[in-house]
């Protein structure tokens, strides 16, 4: 079941910021807005290509018109697939972060610009950059339950690694109860990714204040629980901290299958 949660939880945080067709004027007034209309109209149809043509067309009448600038950036973005290294494909990444930033410049609180940089640089497996930003989206918008779940998501996946590693080397099975039994080892993991750890526990606990029913953030919150179970200094802590995260698991259980019941 554990693994099942994990890859369930890891899929649903790579983020995107769909095109918004629907949420953007079309630069009214403005010479570039005939661009605009024909980027939207490609991008509706998924050509992205011709839409990036039609909105560098726009940027270029009216550099002002920061609208334009969110389409182009997000076309280059939808056209970035996660997970690939090819340079062309890292290459929309760095174009659309890149027109992100100078709607930054215009409006420093745009919060679709700073998601979408975030879910960028997280989706690239550029963990320290993604946190920063996540963070500054909450500066923006401190009720951005997304942003706060994947604070908690990255913390996870920075200390999820090392400490199985460490169990590897100690020669411990994934179900070995814990905490890590060397002493030295467990101590150094626990000064690096115990802090790691409890912000990222704050950060969903911060989400699910916003989002009571986020199934995901609770799935989340057991897997945070489990790293923290092993950086404890006994086994009455480890103890404690996995039932806590065997609540967790129950928890993210038990609001699915009430979320599916009300969908019958």
């Amino acid at each position: 079941m554990r693994a099942r949660l994990i890859n369930t939880c890891v899929a649903a945080a790579c983020l995107c910021v769909p095109l918004p067709a629907q949420l953007l004027p079309l630069c009214p007034g403005s010479q570039a807005a005939p661009e605009v209309a024909e980027g939207v109209a490609a991008s509706k149809q998924g050509q992205y290509g011709e839409a990036t043509q039609h909105f560098q067309a726009a940027v270029a009448l009216d550099p002002a018109c920061v609208n334009a600038r969110v389409y182009l950036a997000t076309a280059y973005m939808q056209q970035f697939i996660p997970g690939a290294d090819s340079p062309e494909n890292q290459e929309f990444a760095d174009k659309a972060t890149a027109q992100y930033e100078a709607v930054l410049e215009q409006q420093p609180e745009n919060e679709l610009a700073i998601a979408a940089i975030a879910s960028l640089y997280f989706n690239r497996k550029k963990l320290d950059e993604a946190k920063i930003w996540y963070e500054k989206l909450t500066v923006v918008n401190p009720d951005n339950a997304n942003a706060l779940y994947t604070l908690g998501v990255i913390a996870w996946t920075r200390s999820y690694q090392p400490r199985v590693e460490a169990r590897a080397k100690l020669d411990m099975k994934p179900d070995d109860p814990g905490p890590l039994k060397d002493p030295e080892v467990r101590q150094a993991l626990r000064a690096r990714y115990l802090p790691v750890v409890r912000e990222g526990i704050d950060n969903i606990n911060k989400a699910l204040e916003i989002e009571p029913e986020n199934a995901d953030a609770m799935a989340y919150m057991n897997l945070l629980y489990r790293e923290k179970a092993d950086l404890e200094d006994t086994p009455e802590e480890y103890r404690a901290d996995m039932a806590k995260a065997d609540e967790w698991v129950q928890r993210s259980l038990d609001i699915k299958k009430s979320k599916a019941t009300r969908k019958q």
